[in-house]
């Protein structure tokens, strides 16, 4: 008996001893969330930083549901926290661990928190969607149109996530639709070897199906404040974002001249040719470039010929006072940066969406 009593009694203390030790760390009780200096957030518990943003309706884009493998929740905490885990390190350049960049979901709320988000992420949401069409670019290209139940505000330039059905996991694509219509969100997906979301939407996906998506996301977006000529290049389904931004300069009626160099390799890789080639008839102020990189000399293209980045050498002459929009890998992007800055373009003009 005096046993039992005293086990039990050993229980309750060590019971009181880790609820204790828990509140000293600060796994009980609220703690604070500073964003951006202005926006406070009560968090209760210990989850990481990434949940309990979302639980308040806050969302950092995370392909990988906050598995810590995507590397795309960064965000910076501006007061002290304990350092980067492990699992952080491949995603991080010192510079960033040096100014306090962290992932989100490897960060845990055991205290007050102070962090800067981009500010576009507090206006960032969930929305419901059903797919009302399906269109076959090329032979690895879809895009999709999903009509929303809540208008998504997005800026021309900027990306969704669309969540994968059973993984529950994200994916981030660029918006190519018209950001008049809020309503109606198009993204432009191509085939990757073994990728999660776009063997979905290009094997599983069909006209009816109802697809969670997030965003907007993103500081790649038309300056619209700007009067500056624009030069705009893309390859592959980087012509997404391009589409909006000519949506746009559509719907301004063209006050900025612009020319728009799309890079494919072959003509089975071309779209929506037909489409830009139209408008620049309609409006004198743009012009189409494709250009096909991997042809035979035998081929019947009539159009330009080799890299993207050559293709715009030899259009382009002084660009010190135009700013630029590219869209596609990083390498390409890196490449037709350098060609760019040849020509006299300012890097403060140049805006990117590497992927």
């Amino acid at each position: 008996m005096w046993t039992f009593i005293i086990i039990l009694g050993l229980l309750f203390a060590i019971t009181g001893l880790v609820l204790l030790f828990d509140k000293i760390m600060g796994g009980s009780g609220e703690k604070i969330i500073t964003i951006n200096e202005d926006t406070l957030i009560p968090v209760v518990g210990n989850d990481t930083a990434l949940n309990s943003l979302s639980r308040n309706k806050i969302y950092i884009p995370s392909a990988c549901g906050g598995k810590g493998t995507c590397g795309t929740c960064k965000f910076r905490l501006i007061d002290y926290h304990e350092p980067p885990k492990p699992t952080e390190m491949s995603f991080l350049s010192q510079a960033e661990v040096d100014t306090g960049i962290r992932l989100s979901c490897q960060t845990k709320v055991s205290t007050d928190l102070k962090i800067l988000i981009p500010p576009g992420l507090l206006n960032a949401n969930v929305f419901q969607s059903k797919v009302v069409k399906i269109e076959r670019m090329t032979y690895d290209i879809k895009m999709v149109r999903f009509e929303l139940t809540e208008p998504m505000h997005f800026k021309p330039g900027q990306y969704a996530q669309i969540m994968v059905p059973g993984f529950e996991e994200d994916r981030a694509y660029s918006i190519a639709s018209d950001s008049k219509d809020p309503y109606m969100i198009e993204l432009i997906i191509r085939q990757v070897p073994k990728g999660l979301a776009s063997t979905y939407v290009n094997q599983a996906l069909k006209v009816g199906d109802k697809v969670r998506l997030t965003g907007p996301f993103g500081d790649f977006f038309l300056q619209e404040e700007s009067t500056k000529p624009i030069i705009m290049i893309a390859g592959g389904s980087g012509k997404a974002p391009i589409r909006s931004i000519i949506y746009r300069l559509i719907d301004k009626g063209f006050d900025r001249e612009a020319t728009y160099f799309f890079g494919a390799r072959t003509q089975a890789d071309l779209y929506l040719t037909d489409y830009f080639m139209d408008i620049s008839k309609q409006f004198k102020n743009f012009t189409y470039v494709p250009a096909l990189s991997h042809l035979p000399k035998e081929d019947d293209w009539a159009g330009e010929r080799g890299l993207i980045t050559d293709v715009v050498g030899r259009y382009t002459e002084d660009l010190s006072n135009h700013e630029a929009y590219l869209c596609g890998s990083p390498g390409m992007i890196d490449a037709c940066i350098k060609v760019l800055k040849s020509k006299g373009m300012k890097e403060q003009n140049i805006f990117f969406d590497k992927f």
